[in-house]
């Protein structure tokens, strides 16, 4: 693996984070926007959403996001939700990913979490495989989404 840092994003990531989820579905960078810096705070300022970046030379090249979820099942145990898992083109196949995955698993087991979800809209062989070598499997629950 290449030198990287990993860390949970701050406020002044802002930038480089939009830059690097231009990658994921072929996002546009938003417009400068009060609404998308209302947003963004939000995001920052609230204490059971991560994201969590691998920082290459000053660079954001890789995240994901991490949400706790409160939960009245499981004996009140919250889990966790992991979204926009996403690593630079220019930086792939390096474990970046996998590291902002190991840094969620940790941050959802200091939370006292019973589970870690996610999906992926990939058919791709390679990102499945990524996936159940990260500790995920897809045999266990089937997952619905409705899109609004």
């Amino acid at each position: 693996m290449e030198t990287a840092v990993i860390r949970e994003l701050t406020s002044s990531d802002l930038w480089g984070l939009m830059e690097l989820y231009t990658q994921l579905h072929n996002n546009p960078v938003p417009e400068d926007s009060e609404q998308l810096h209302k947003l963004w705070d939000t995001v920052m300022s609230d204490r059971n959403h991560h994201i969590i970046g691998a920082e290459v030379d000053g660079r954001i090249v890789s995240s994901c996001v991490c949400i706790i979820v409160p939960n009245l099942t499981h004996g009140q145990r919250p889990y966790a939700l992991i979204e926009n898992v996403v690593t630079h083109e220019d930086h792939r196949g390096r474990g970046l990913a996998t590291a902002c995955l190991d840094y969620a698993k940790k941050l959802a087991a200091c939370e006292n979490c019973y589970k870690m979800m996610l999906m992926t809209g990939s058919k791709q062989e390679s990102t499945l495989n990524f996936y159940r070598r990260a500790g995920y499997n897809s045999e266990d629950k089937t997952a619905f989404i409705q899109w609004l």
